[in-house]
């Protein structure tokens, strides 16, 4: 199993900070176990304009292969709006405590996360991809 990552600041397109905030507060009371742990990613990450994240780096739209090491199986998913996410067409919601836990990670990077059931699991995140935006034609 591999070791937890030593990189301390997780990395965040600072376009998605007022959203995010606005979803971990209305999720309080009926999502704590996403809705803290992302209250706390948002307060202690580095945010950089959208232009500026790495490309490997899991931001909402990004596709994510991950070693789920509690689940004891590999994971390929979309990280998706709550209003997008469909599990049956592997799109993971931010608003779960695995997607939360993705968040802002880069490949290679190790975490602990804990399941809706209070379970500690560990992840790696092996591989990241974003869709290319079409070029506008003009």
């Amino acid at each position: 199993m591999s070791q937890l990552s030593s990189r301390t600041r997780i990395i965040l397109d600072a376009a998605l900070v007022n959203r995010l905030e606005a979803l971990a507060g209305a999720a309080i009371r009926r999502a704590p176990e996403a809705a803290y742990p992302l209250v706390h990613k948002l307060t202690s990450a580095k945010f950089v304009s959208g232009s500026r994240l790495p490309g490997n780096v899991v931001t909402i739209g990004s596709t994510v292969t991950y070693t789920d090491w509690l689940a004891g199986r590999k994971e390929c998913r979309c990280l998706a709006w709550p209003e997008d996410a469909r599990l049956s067409r592997g799109k993971l919601s931010i608003l779960t405590p695995i997607g939360v836990a993705l968040l802002g990670l880069s490949s290679g990077d190790t975490t602990r996360w804990c399941s809706e059931s209070g379970q500690e699991g560990l992840l790696t995140v092996e591989l990241v991809t974003r869709a290319q935006l079409p070029f506008a034609v003009i």
